[in-house]
């Protein structure tokens, strides 16, 4: 288990917990983000009268480029978000188990905690009740929330710093992408990076450049193991 040491530190100061949704509240290796990636790439090609090769091509263009596929969408060909929202997302929880441990260990947390996604809030609500951990957040701020302005631009996070009168000096961010939070920490956030269990091993419906950045400045912990990490933050916290 590749998990970064937790100490009083690091997270002593912290008043708002920040997690985001997909492949971090979750495990990677479930089968739903790749539900969603396939349920994208047919929408885009049916928009755009493309192939699914080409649309695939394109869908992960935009997702680097702009931060979600959808804004890449938005901008270059003028799309309606809310049909591609509720389409890409309209798939599958059966996998998805209750996780009361990782509630427990959310709930143990001293402060406010927040779901912050680039996905749906219909979406975080259907998964947050599926795993039964949606009592223990304040609110989801979803892109829709967000006015379309995606992770990981800078933007993006000051509106929803001043959304939710969030002190970035006093907030820890729990994400799956290390892109995702070069600009929290360079606005003040403590920083944790939650990776698959087991070192090396990625999901094979990810791109390469979704895994790089571990070692970053910007990365203060890494996980692969997001509950038991929780729990030595509030034993710690609670020493």
């Amino acid at each position: 288990m590749s998990v970064s040491p937790a100490s009083p530190p690091g997270f002593a100061h912290i008043e708002t917990w920040v997690f985001d949704l997909d492949n971090t509240l979750y495990p990677p290796g479930l089968d739903l983000w790749r539900q969603i990636d396939v349920k994208m790439r047919a929408y885009i090609a049916r928009y755009l009268n493309l192939s699914l090769d080409d649309a695939f091509a394109l869908q992960k263009d935009y997702y680097r480029r702009y931060g979600t596929s959808l804004r890449g969408l938005m901008i270059e060909h003028g799309m309606d978000p809310d049909d591609f929202l509720a389409e890409a997302h309209a798939i599958d929880l059966s996998e998805l188990e209750p996780a009361p441990a990782l509630g427990a260990a959310i709930g143990t947390l001293p402060g406010r905690k927040l779901v912050y996604t680039n996905g749906s809030r219909a979406h975080a609500d259907a998964v947050l009740a599926k795993l039964g951990i949606s009592e223990h957040f304040a609110d989801v701020h979803d892109i829709v929330a967000a006015e379309f302005h995606p992770k990981p631009h800078e933007e993006a996070y000051r509106r929803f710093l001043k959304a939710y009168d969030v002190d970035a000096g006093k907030a820890a961010m729990f994400e799956d992408l290390a892109r995702n939070l070069e600009v929290p920490s360079h606005l003040g956030m403590r920083t944790v990076l939650v990776v698959p269990p087991g070192l090396g091993v990625s999901p094979a419906d990810r791109e390469a450049w979704e895994h790089e950045g571990r070692d970053a400045h910007h990365i203060d912990h890494v996980t692969d193991d997001l509950t038991s990490f929780l729990m030595r933050v509030a034993t710690d916290l609670g020493d």
